[in-house]
């Protein structure tokens, strides 16, 4: 009998941990729902200042905004962290035509990859060859390439579920098609855009040059997914034609920026840090809203959730808007950097990078013993219709930090449509929907409220 007794209080204690969380995950999706401030930091974000490259002036009036708002919120401590960041600009718009016979010429559209070295002051002209991969590079040789340009056509794997995956499976044709091409003599390199539309934007996003001296960088620029179709095409009806680019991009010297943070105290664990962040720099073309304005301001919302639903953390609850995530994670090396040297203790760390769209749930970077705690408490957010708990990526800012002890979690948000906008003309404010946008908070701030309760596993 007394053995079933304190069976019975224990079985009592769980259902009661369960009903506290249920009912404060509840508090915390009503709060965002009803009283979310997200959207409008979005609105402000992208409509106010727009596209956040760094070192640019908009990347400053960011920091300025989301700082001050951050004032706002009552925290209990708000400041930056001054940061050096590469200073690359695009320039006047770019121009780019196929060029079948002379005189005979059809425009396609294209934009500079961010990094990439200007074309002659007349444009640049030549013969085209294309390839599908790094590989293919080796395999023609000097001889075919030298003089050219060379045409990286490798499409995004459509077979992946998780777009990320096709994502991943084809970038190294823009990260380092320039610094390969140019060792076989090529002149310029057009890379194909990573996505999965046939559309007339044109995706830039970061490139290497690796340790190619200066006089030997070629100039890179990106091609609309329609205009590779076409150059594609075209090359296979007529070999000879001749494609022309001119962009008038440059890399200046670094400039002072700076990550954004913010934090609450925890009450009974002041000296573990709960981190939950985005980051703040965007490419240009278009006004940065789903990479990675949502993350910033999803990030933002979960302390201010955790304030208006009168949770007391017991953990120091901390935001970190990064800066330079983009084309050098400077703002991520910096803030791992002088955490080293405070030797803070840094516990979990979530990143949402992944775009605005209905949150499916989180990836996590940890061992097996905090992957298992994590998905026992999937039910709670089933009702949500978060139920995505699974081992993997978690994000380019906090992985720095990674310690072999901390868990890492990177929000994984639908990703059927992240690679219509990434890095292109149309990632702007109307296309992320209010409602995901703050569910995906919620799901952020649940998460958090449940690592500062539970702590890790050790």
């Amino acid at each position: 009998m007394k053995k079933i007794s304190v069976l019975f209080f224990f079985a009592s204690l769980v259902t009661f941990a369960q009903t506290k969380d249920e009912q404060q995950i509840k508090r915390i999706y009503d709060a965002a729902l009803t009283q979310g401030f997200a959207y409008n930091w979005l609105n402000h974000l992208s409509n106010q200042i727009g596209g956040r490259l760094s070192g640019s002036v908009q990347a400053q009036q960011a920091v300025d905004y989301t700082k001050a708002q951050l004032d706002m919120l009552g925290l209990d401590r708000v400041w930056l962290q001054p940061v050096m960041v590469p200073k690359w600009v695009r320039g006047t718009p770019e121009f780019a035509y196929i060029e079948a016979t002379p005189g005979i010429t059809t425009n396609v559209p294209i934009c500079a990859l961010g990094g990439s070295v200007a074309t002659p002051l007349g444009g640049l002209k030549a013969n085209v060859v294309e390839v599908k991969s790094l590989e293919d590079l080796k395999a023609l040789g000097e001889e075919k390439i030298k003089g050219k340009i060379v045409f990286f056509n490798r499409p995004m794997d459509p077979t992946h579920i998780d777009t990320i995956e096709s994502y991943t499976g084809c970038v190294d044709q823009r990260s380092y098609g320039a610094e390969e091409a140019a060792k076989y003599g090529a002149v310029g390199v057009v890379v194909r855009s990573m996505t999965l539309r046939l559309d007339d934007y044109p995706h830039t996003g970061a490139m290497s040059y690796g340790e190619t001296p200066l006089e030997n960088r070629i100039p890179a620029t990106a091609i609309s997914t329609k205009g590779a179709e076409l150059l594609s095409t075209t090359l296979k009806l007529n070999p000879n034609i001749k494609f022309y680019f001119k962009q008038n991009c440059r890399q200046e010297e670094d400039v002072e920026s700076f990550n954004v943070i913010g934090e609450i105290t925890g009450t009974t664990h002041p000296d573990e840090i709960i981190l939950v962040g985005g980051h703040l720099d965007s490419w240009d073309l278009g006004d940065g809203s789903h990479d990675d304005g949502a993350g910033c301001v999803q990030s933002m919302e979960a302390l201010r959730l955790l304030k208006i639903t009168g949770y007391k953390p017991k953990r120091t609850l901390r935001v970190v808007l990064f800066m330079n995530e983009e084309n050098g994670l400077r703002g991520a090396s910096k803030y791992k950097e002088t955490a080293y040297a405070k030797k803070e203790n840094h516990i979990f760390a979530l990143e949402s990078d992944a775009g605005g769209f209905s949150p499916r749930g989180f990836s996590f970077e940890s061992s097996d013993a905090n992957l298992r705690q994590a998905q026992s408490w999937a039910p709670l957010f089933e009702p949500y219709l978060v139920h995505f708990f699974v081992e993997g990526y978690s994000g380019a800012d906090i992985r720095p930090l990674d310690n072999g002890e901390m868990v890492l979690a990177g929000l994984r948000p639908d990703s059927q449509r992240y690679f219509d906008h990434h890095h292109a003309e149309n990632d702007t404010f109307e296309h992320v929907n209010k409602r995901e946008l703050e569910l995906g908070a919620a799901a952020m701030t649940s998460l958090v409220y449940l690592f500062d309760t539970y702590g890790i596993v050790n």
